[in-house]
């Protein structure tokens, strides 16, 4: 066990985490030459095509240092704040951690929030600052940045260079003599810690955990403690490029387990393994249950379709736990599921999965928060969609989610960023130099403002340099009201929002305008309205599609021509009683996309 290590790569997105995964795998020699590719641990099209990590990657590793061999067990994690989620669940699996720094650009928000979820699970830190072979690399900025922030001598921090193989050397030599080896006892009973699952067609469902305590063999008999599910080992090991099958495993050794598990409720992340025959004495304290931010209504477009989504969501959360999803209808989409996802950027995923892996297609309804309703009866409802709002005579106040946002930037962009900030009904907190003239911005801002463009918005005013991350601070009461969108006098569930009273007339303006465009036209006269109750507040009218009646009267009498066009009006008059208007996609789509 003194041989172990086990470390996880943390830092803001964009740091360079995966290509120094990459140096680090060519190095110890664990993939060969001719499987080499940039992001090697990335094995969703999705991740390599965007140049981001979805999801965790867990890989083992050689090392020969002097005499001794020892074994590395990485798990590289996402940088983005949406999966910030997965983080959590390697820094549980680990005992160390590598901390990387972009020499370039020094220390943004998502660096120092996974730095101290790692802190508080007592790892070790290894600081690496990468990308040093760039030109506009600032080596001693950053490194007074470093010292400042982890309170390190100048000497711990390794310079180093995912691209060109700079430092690799030193970084593993760093990671056996400074990250402590696992504690735990082989021969007391098993307790594994699930971190992480996937579906594999052939074998079911796989799990993979790290032993805290104990040993666990091939076809023992386990049990899954918080299901309280047993079955047998049919397979463990440890994972490489490819899974390695092992007779046994022992504590402070990270592998996977193959039961035949064919259903994805039998598998929890954050659950505990033990033996049936001696079991251990409790579950390990895993991480807590991941709060959705975010709801959205997911419907198959074919309505035959529906079962079929749900099979596919079920595999969907088993590679991705953040993802909650339960079944809900709609008037205007029917059979569906209400889906709570972390931010926008994990819905968007979310919704390319379902896509691409499992060929669905799908409709999104607006995305929004979960608000507190208090009635006049003293009751305490959490509404997740603006449909289910109870009557407005009944509500005595409604509360919104508000969350306590960090962004740092350059000096230069402070004026655009507040002006952003306040826009987006947000209370300045404080303000701190972080070094030089990097600025940290601390803001409370309700959260149903954020859910939209926010960070894209963000990032453009400040020509890419602001990062930024933020944690929900609780629940205040706000001047919230609901927005309908009807069509000839028909609500369309699906495009009601939950807006404060300040925005719901420009926006009731801009989307009807919006919908005016991308609704196509029809054979009868299409009235758009925004409504706040029964008052309307902006209309927009598609006008019908006609044909010429009148074209066939050459001459004659005016009457003539007057009976054709009565008659074409009965009959407009009489489609738009029965007719009924399809909202494209695109237009859920581009109401999300109003500015």
């Amino acid at each position: 066990m003194k041989n172990i290590r086990n470390f996880c790569i943390i830092a803001h997105i964009d740091h360079g985490k995966s290509t120094l995964a990459d140096r680090l795998l060519e190095y110890t020699q664990t993939v060969s030459s001719k499987d080499l590719q940039s992001q090697v641990l990335d094995n969703m099209d999705l991740e390599r095509e965007r140049g981001i990590t979805i999801k965790s990657h867990a890989i083992q590793m050689n090392y020969k240092l002097g005499d001794e061999e020892y074994i590395f067990n990485l798990i590289d994690t996402p940088g983005h704040v949406d999966f910030s989620y997965e983080v959590s669940r390697s820094i549980a699996a680990c005992e160390g951690a590598l901390l990387i720094i972009d020499a370039t650009q020094g220390i943004q928000a998502q660096t120092i929030s996974n730095l101290y979820m790692a802190i508080e699970h007592d790892l070790e830190i290894i600081p690496i600052m990468n990308k040093m072979d760039m030109d506009s690399a600032m080596p001693e900025e950053v490194a007074d940045q470093i010292i400042e922030l982890l309170g390190c001598e100048l000497e711990d921090i390794i310079r180093a260079s995912g691209k060109t193989g700079m430092g690799i050397e030193a970084i593993l030599k760093a990671i056996v003599e400074r990250i402590p080896a696992p504690v735990g006892d082989p021969n007391a009973p098993l307790q594994a810690l699930i971190f992480d699952s996937m579906f594999n067609p052939f074998r079911g469902i796989i799990a993979y955990f790290k032993i805290v305590n104990g040993t666990i063999n091939k076809g023992d008999l386990v049990k899954f403690v918080a299901t309280e599910k047993e079955y047998e080992a049919d397979e463990v090991g440890v994972l490489q490029l490819d899974m390695i099958p092992k007779k046994s495993l022992s504590a402070g050794n990270v592998g996977y387990i193959i039961s035949g598990i064919k259903t994805s409720k039998e598998v929890k992340v954050g659950d505990t393994i033990t033996h049936v025959k001696r079991p251990c004495d409790e579950a390990i304290a895993g991480f807590e249950e991941v709060k959705p931010m975010v709801f959205a209504g997911v419907y198959p477009i074919d309505a035959e379709d529906f079962e079929d989504l749900r099979i596919s969501l079920e595999k969907l959360q088993l590679n991705d736990a953040s993802l909650s999803f339960d079944p809900e209808s709609s008037a205007a989409l029917g059979f569906g599921f209400r889906c709570g996802f972390l931010g926008m950027l994990h819905m968007e995923i979310i919704q390319e999965r379902l896509d691409r892996e499992f060929d669905m297609n799908v409709i999104t309804t607006v995305p929004n928060v979960s608000y507190r309703v208090h009635t006049k009866k003293g009751e305490l409802l959490e509404v997740h969609n603006p449909s289910e709002l109870p009557d407005v005579m009944l509500i005595d106040v409604i509360e919104e989610p508000y969350i306590r946002a960090s962004v740092i930037t350059t000096t230069d962009f402070i004026g655009p960023i507040m002006t952003l900030c306040l826009g987006k009904r947000g209370e300045l907190v404080k303000q701190e130099y972080v070094s030089g003239n990097r600025i940290e911005l601390i803001y409370d801002m309700p959260l149903g403002e954020i859910v939209f463009d926010f960070y894209d918005k963000l990032k453009s005013i400040s020509k890419g340099y602001a990062s930024f991350d933020y944690h929900i601070s609780g629940f205040r009461p706000s001047k919230l009201i609901k927005l309908d969108i009807l069509l000839n006098g028909e609500p369309v569930d699906a495009l009601s929002s939950l807006i404060h009273i300040d925005n719901a007339y420009s926006l009731g303006r801009r989307m009807c305008e919006r919908l005016k465009e991308l609704i196509p036209r029809q054979q009868f006269e299409i009235a758009i309205q925004a409504a706040i109750g029964s008052k309307i507040i902006a209309r927009e009218t598609i006008k019908a599609l006609r044909k010429d009646v009148t074209a066939k009267c050459y001459g004659g009498d005016v009457s003539r021509k007057r009976k054709l066009l009565e008659k074409q009006k009965r009959g407009k008059k009489r489609m738009k009683q029965i007719g009924s208007v399809e909202v494209p996609q695109k237009a859920f789509l581009a109401v999300l996309k109003l500015d």
